[in-house]
């Protein structure tokens, strides 16, 4: 079992924000070394980066690919967090339990799908001019 990180407690002003990063990053951590999805995504993250560069992708598309990076890496986060609270909330298989899992893995694939599109419209571009 994981333990928590302890309350930021007596911390205030800078200190306690400075904290706040800590504790972020421990929960990035954990996701990354506990799930297998977000690996998947770092990886292809990681892969689609590198080809903008080497394709000349255009400053702008580049910002678009980013930002569809970060929303499907938060999306997987997010469904992370949630998992983890209805495990906490409902150890025992409830059917409930399994619906909100199910909608939150859906949210991620949303999201995923939408990189999809977003990605053959930026690099199906550059491939064609590429190939030309």
């Amino acid at each position: 079992m994981i333990t928590p990180p302890p309350p930021i407690g007596h911390k205030t002003g800078f200190a306690k924000f400075l904290a706040g990063f800590g504790y972020a990053l421990q929960g990035l951590a954990y996701a990354f070394r506990t799930q297998c999805n977000i690996r998947v995504h770092v990886g292809i993250a990681a892969l689609a980066i590198i080809a903008a560069l080497l394709l000349g992708m255009p400053a702008l598309d580049l910002a678009i690919v980013v930002l569809t990076i970060t929303v499907v890496l938060a999306a997987e986060l997010f469904n992370t967090a949630l998992e983890t609270v209805v495990d906490l909330a409902s150890p025992e298989y409830h059917a409930l339990a399994k619906t909100t899992k199910d909608v939150s893995a859906a949210a991620v694939l949303v999201c995923a799908l939408g990189a999809v599109v977003i990605g053959l419209i930026l690099y199906g571009r550059l491939l064609l001019r590429f190939l030309d």
